[in-house]
């Protein structure tokens, strides 16, 4: 008999779908949307919908691993859960004697979006005082902190209110890949004579089915949106009754800034002409409720706090962030009212070393007093996905460093590893999720047992915690009460949740309350002009100047890269699933015709891309969706599906300009064929 069993997805996509689970003789046959949540509408996308195949595949880790081989060899013997722990609790013990728990780095990110199994594990970390991951730096550190420069610590529009909009402006959003539960909503807006319109370098699948497709350079943004400013501004089309009431600090920019960025400059930089650019801002200073999706790929550039922020700021010139339908949406966290401090910091030291994602391999090989001597990671692939990865395995191979990896996969980080654990995936452990893209929050049952001896991050940071002596309470808690400590501290729409009817609720709305935009800043108002940006030395109002290292590293590589998801391989993620890995093909580099002719290169032959940090080799696609200048690389995929290499080994280990984050899109490079 098959019985269905109402989860949500906990992969990281800001969606955070419901979802109909079909189970047979304990074996997940299918997973299907659920048609009774507003977002999901009753599909799932291309990836999600294979993740049966994911749960099942004969690729997973069902058994914990003692390494045998060379470390990146991926040579391991199946070993005993209590073999494995007792020798990861041991080695810890004696480095912590040694050196302090500053010797241990413990790193578990967000491939698993849920709130007990990510919360936990963070929070094993935190009572034992080890160093930590600066969390977030290769994703959202850079987009919050412009987020925040201008709203503050809050959540945006509800996405839901995009069918009362009239025109949607996807900026940086790649929709149909990264977003594709927003797309209904907005087609049902178009459906109501809403434009939509989009603005990012490359021809995307979204910008394919859009309206109107601005091709932006790269890394230029902020310049763009200060160019609409400019012109809203000189036409007469700012609201300035709602400038007056809920910002601060327009005035300024609009005589000490804005005055640089007229139509004609913009275009230089942006390689938007200036009638494209008149007529943006001009379609956007008549709307009756423009409506702004940002992506976070913009950010991941030596400017992008600078292009989140002023592009978070334009509702505010028109006012539309007091209108029904308009506004702006990065990410919904904030609004809900969660505090994960009881699970996450139970105890310990307030304050410790931080490592940031970026510089993952410079402190593995480099930081002293006391240096590395282990390494834990979860939900996450390093080795992949950090910046400057060809130094990251460096750090990875060192054989005094011992490394523990805990995934379902033996992933690229993974074969670097002393100790390989098998992890249950979230359709095999309790958990609640909160979408970051919707207003959505969903308890998740155990859909299947986990397969083979798989753990859940939950319950290994619980045995690890009781092995070690940790007392928190939290480390003995079931579900019930895990779910009491995550929400006592909660305010705004969480506080109203329901705990005990929570488990059989599915998907829980907890928009913030309706009546416009609400801002977070120190003065309350929407900020054009920042107080506390500039008592850090930090920009007050938002600009855009050229960078001089892109300026010099551009004369030496003559193409920047260009990274955004893959359509069924975002991230690695979804590399176990061979259906998935196959749909997406060979992990590819796109080429303009012109620059492909210009260096001798065809279509679907092998090149490498390189520069001063190395080189990697992938399969050339040739096609315009590419601008001219540019190197773009489809999803992050580990080194063993490409011809050599994972395209991360070329990216610098530069900082944004806020947030610490990093600069994928600031990496130059050059193309030739592969030898």
């Amino acid at each position: 008999m098959i019985q269905t069993i109402r989860t949500g997805c906990a992969h990281d996509c800001p969606d955070q779908c419901s979802l109909l689970a079909s189970v047979e003789d304990g074996r997940l046959i299918r997973l299907q949307g659920d048609p009774g949540h507003a977002m999901t509408a009753g599909f799932t996308c291309a990836k999600v919908s294979r993740d049966h195949e994911l749960v099942h595949s004969p690729e997973r880790v069902l058994a914990p691993l003692r390494r045998t081989g060379a470390k990146g060899e991926g040579r391991f013997a199946p070993i005993s859960w209590d073999e494995a722990l007792g020798e990861i609790v041991e080695r810890w013990q004696r480095i912590i004697a040694a050196d302090g728990p500053l010797g241990l780095l413990g790193y578990a990110y967000s491939a698993h979006q849920g709130q007990l199994n990510r919360g936990l594990l963070l929070g094993l970390f935190h009572a034992l005082g080890v160093t930590r991951l600066q969390a977030g730096t290769v994703c959202d550190s850079c987009a919050e902190a412009g987020w925040e420069a201008a709203c503050g610590s809050v959540g945006g529009t509800d996405p839901e209110t995009v069918v009362d909009s009239d025109l949607v402006i996807a900026w940086g959003a790649d929709l149909m890949t990264t977003n594709i539960h927003f797309w209904p909503l907005v087609e049902r807006a178009r459906e109501q004579g809403a434009r939509l319109v989009v603005i990012e370098p490359r021809r995307s699948r979204t910008a394919e089915r859009a309206d109107w497709h601005l091709r932006v350079h790269v890394g230029t943004d902020a310049a763009l949106a200060l160019g609409v400013m400019h012109v809203l501004a000189r036409d007469g089309l700012c609201d300035r009754g709602y400038l007056a009431r809920e910002t601060a600090g327009f005035d300024r920019l609009e005589r000490e800034v804005l005055p640089r960025f007229a139509p004609e400059r913009v275009a230089a930089i942006t390689g938007v002409s200036a009638a494209d650019l008149e007529r943006l801002a001009h379609l956007y200073g008549r709307a009756r409720a423009p409506f702004i999706r940002l992506g976070e790929g913009m950010s991941r550039c030596t400017q992008g706090g600078q292009a989140i922020r002023v592009v978070a700021l334009l509702p505010g010139v028109v006012g539309a962030y007091a209108r029904q339908g308009g506004g702006a949406l990065l990410m919904t966290v904030p609004g809900f009212g969660i505090d994960p401090s009881a699970l996450r910091r139970p105890s310990g030291p307030a304050q410790t070393r931080l490592v940031n994602h970026s510089r993952l391999g410079e402190a593995l090989l480099a930081l002293t007093d006391p240096p590395i001597r282990a390494l834990f990671v979860a939900a996450n692939n390093p080795a992949v996905s950090c910046p400057d990865a060809g130094a990251v395995r460096r750090g990875l191979s060192r054989e005094d460093l011992f490394t523990v990896v805990h995934d379902p996969f033996l992933s690229d980080t993974a074969r670097y590893a002393d100790i390989v654990l098998p992890a249950a995936t979230y359709l095999e452990s309790e958990d609640v999720v909160r979408s970051y893209g919707t207003y959505s929050l969903q308890f998740l049952p155990v859909v299947i047992e986990p397969q083979g001896e798989a753990w859940s991050n939950r319950r290994l940071a619980q045995e690890l915690a009781r092995r070690l002596d940790l007392a928190d309470p939290v480390f003995s808690m079931g579900t019930k009460d895990l779910l009491r400590a995550l929400f006592r501290g909660a305010t705004g729409p969480s506080a109203t949740l329901d705990l005990e009817g929570l488990p059989t609720a599915g998907p829980v709305k907890l928009a913030p309350a309706a009546g416009g935009q609400r801002f977070a800043t120190p003065s309350g108002k929407l900020e054009f002009y920042s107080e506390h940006l500039a008592a850090q030395g930090l920009p007050p109002m938002p600009d855009w100047v050229a960078d001089p290292v892109e300026e010099t590293d551009g004369r030496q590589w003559p193409l920047r890269l260009l990274t955004a998801p893959g359509y069924f391989q975002a991230h690695t993620a979804y590399s176990g699933v061979a259906t998935l890995r196959r749909r997406e093909g060979a992990p590819v580099c796109v080429l303009h015709p012109e620059d492909a002719a210009a260096r001798g290169l065809r279509d679907g032959q092998a090149v490498e891309l390189h520069n001063d940090l190395g080189a990697v080799t992938f399969v050339l696609r040739v096609s315009d969706e590419t601008p001219r200048g540019v190197a773009f690389v489809p999803g992050q995929r580990p080194a063993g599906e490409a011809v050599a290499g994972t395209v991360n080994m070329l990216c610098s280990t530069r900082y944004t300009d806020l947030g610490e984050g990093a600069t994928y899109q600031s990496t130059r490079l050059d193309v030739r064929g592969a030898s």
